[in-house]
């Protein structure tokens, strides 16, 4: 199976949620590892731990993202040298060539054939667009049978459970009904492209990818988002 996983930028950062954190890297380079042995894996991660351009104060809105798009560039290049330390074949790409390979579609497609994990930087390398919008779309680039959100949360809820404890997990639902009742599980653009072009989204919680065949069976927490 061949999955885009799109990676919150605040769990690289640890306990603390900012910068980057070593060990923490190092327990997910060790995971994704595993996944790779079995999957084909693409990854987009969030910049959160770095910048979040839309939340920003006291910067003109599309620099702002720009920057945002760059703390992804950072924690891309940083888990693919975790990723390579620990003996799994990685590729970080972007359009920022510079700084690492060129985002090429059919050179990232060989690279996932050949069991390579491939680290797609960037954003879509525009502003306004979030990085929910960028795994969606290089999901649907890269020919991916599923993309996976992986957060703090183990799933979509009714509510926000952190603030509603009696807040009830679905175990799966069509695109239509999360759009329909705004439950915010990603941004509109990246919904809208995961619906008119079929890709099934499965969100999880980022602790429970060291159990990833539970969830692709549906036997683990996580909901599953379909037509």
């Amino acid at each position: 199976m061949r999955i885009l996983l799109k990676l919150s930028g605040e769990v690289l950062g640890g306990p603390q949620g900012m910068g980057l954190d070593a060990d923490t890297l190092a327990r997910f380079a060790a995971i994704l590892g595993q996944i790779a042995q079995k999957h084909e894996l693409a990854i987009v991660t969030g910049g959160g731990n770095i910048m979040r351009g839309k939340t920003t104060k006291g910067l003109d809105r599309a620099k702002a993202d720009q920057i945002g798009m760059m703390a992804t560039v950072v924690n891309c290049m940083t888990l693919e040298q975790h990723l390579i330390a620990q003996g799994t074949p990685a590729c970080a790409m972007s359009s920022v060539n510079s700084l690492s390979r060129r985002y090429d579609i059919p050179e990232a497609r060989e690279l996932l054939s050949k069991h390579t994990v491939v680290l797609v930087a960037g954003g879509t390398s525009n502003p306004y667009f979030t990085t929910d919008s960028a795994a969606a779309l290089r999901a649907l680039e890269l020919k991916c049978d599923l993309l996976i959100k992986a957060t703090k949360v183990d799933g979509v809820y009714d509510a926000d459970p952190a603030k509603h404890p009696e807040a009830k997990r679905y175990e799966s639902l069509s695109f239509d009904e999360v759009l329909d009742k705004n439950l915010g599980v990603m941004d509109l653009t990246a919904m809208i492209l995961c619906k008119e072009n079929g890709l099934q989204l499965r969100v999880c919680a980022v602790d429970c990818l060291s159990d990833l065949d539970s969830i692709l069976s549906g036997n683990g927490r996580s909901t599953l988002v379909h037509l």
